[in-house]
């Protein structure tokens, strides 16, 4: 079997930013979208495509600036090695 990689990383560790963005936009992005949908028509799915990346795309944006300051300002992500 082969040994797993490891890396050292200095300064912010990019993966981690990129799947906490993921994972908080999740969280947090679908229930505003949800929301913010009951206040508009959406008839066809087109048009409910089309809403979601309008709302989303800001909301993914926010949240991964928000993320990596996040990161940068507190070293999240760091693995310490436990060897």
């Amino acid at each position: 079997m082969q040994p797993v990689e490891r890396s050292t990383v200095e300064g912010v560790d990019y993966g981690w930013v990129m799947q906490t963005t993921f994972v908080v936009t999740i969280l947090v992005g679908a229930p505003i979208v949800a929301l913010a949908s009951t206040q508009v028509a959406l008839p066809t799915w087109g048009a409910r495509v089309a809403f979601a990346i309008r709302v989303g795309a800001p909301v993914w944006f926010v949240t991964a600036i928000a993320v990596y300051t996040y990161a940068k300002r507190t070293k999240a992500g760091d693995v310490v090695d436990a060897d």
